[in-house]
């Protein structure tokens, strides 16, 4: 073997056993959340009686230790107001004839699901009357087309992102496309969620404006970061909106179902909180949605500032439109 073959042999080899890293490293994350979906944490309550309720709250944490944080309502009609409100997934409504569960599948039907079945367990194997308060759209009553209809919202930001900053110079056509981006995905993509494939089923301009800013807050900071930093600009956005963002998105499960803190800490990139935000605006006339609202406009503002700085840092070389702007 020559000495100049060698080096090519050993990028070879180094760029073989890189990707073989990354993918240690991914499979893991992907699959681990997945793979240990249970209640962490999550909001319950507990309606009726007083006495009753206590009593079966201490059920409840005696039966799923650290699984539930239970909240103590009067009457079924406050439980329902709490489950409209996004304050709890479930509640457990203790009445003459037992207990029964309002549920609101719409926050996510997984957990509608777990808690069925837990609800089951507390009234030892005897069928639970269960009432859905918030359902899920009739035409998706799983949550499935919600989530994977989401997934390529992300896919498109980030690339969106990569090939403005990568493709067109100067500040101001950069903020332009990410702007027209923004604003055709919120046509477009509440257009096929809403009206074609009808996951979704809520006020139009809201579910447009919920798209739209996660639109925005993804491709602004991918392509924020790789107008300033370059290719490990890229990187760094490709990872908080897709390669770490959407395993810990919780978008078909609940952020509580997953191991903690990651579930948490998904609530604050970009795929988790637009995943909560689009199901606020879609199913809970905006309820719950602030904190997502501030995630998402933060990474927004975050991503046209980084465009505007790395545009301002550029050489005074470059072409006429960028010495103008």
């Amino acid at each position: 073997m020559s000495r100049s073959s060698r080096p090519p042999m050993l990028l070879a080899v180094l760029v073989a056993a890189l990707a073989v890293t990354v993918q240690t490293l991914l499979v893991p994350l992907f699959a681990g959340p997945a793979a240990n979906l249970a209640p962490r944490d999550l909001p319950v309550a507990v309606a009726g009686p007083a006495p009753a309720t206590a009593e079966l709250a201490g059920r409840l944490a005696a039966a799923r230790p650290g699984a539930f944080v239970v909240t103590e309502l009067p009457d079924a009609a406050a439980a329902d107001r709490a489950l409209r409100d996004r304050e709890v997934y479930a509640a457990f409504v203790v009445g003459p004839d037992g207990v029964g569960l309002h549920t609101a599948p719409a926050a996510s039907p997984t957990v509608a699901a777990l808690l069925t079945e837990a609800a089951t367990g507390l009234s030892g194997g005897r069928p639970v009357p269960v009432t859905a308060v918030v359902p899920a759209d009739p035409d998706d009553p799983r949550g499935a087309g919600f989530a994977a209809g989401f997934l390529p919202l992300a896919l498109a930001s980030m690339l969106a992102g990569v090939l403005l900053a990568t493709l067109v110079a100067g500040r101001r056509a950069r903020l332009v496309g990410l702007l027209g981006y923004a604003l055709l995905t919120a046509l477009v993509g509440t257009a096929v969620l809403h009206g074609w494939l009808g996951v979704i089923g809520g006020d139009l301009v809201a579910e447009g404006a919920a798209v739209g800013l996660f639109a925005l807050a993804a491709a602004g900071t991918v392509a924020g970061l790789g107008a300033l930093l370059g290719a490990p600009g890229l990187g760094v956005g490709a990872l908080l909106v897709f390669l770490l963002g959407n395993p810990l998105s919780a978008v078909s499960a609940a952020p509580e179902l997953l191991p903690q803190p990651w579930g948490a800490v998904g609530q604050f990139l970009p795929v988790g909180a637009g995943g909560t935000l689009l199901r606020s605006a879609a199913f809970f006339d905006g309820a719950g949605a602030g904190r997502s609202v501030a995630v998402l406009t933060g990474y927004a503002v975050a991503g046209l500032a980084l465009v505007l700085v790395a545009r301002s840092r550029a050489p005074r070389s470059a072409d006429a439109d960028e010495i103008t702007v």
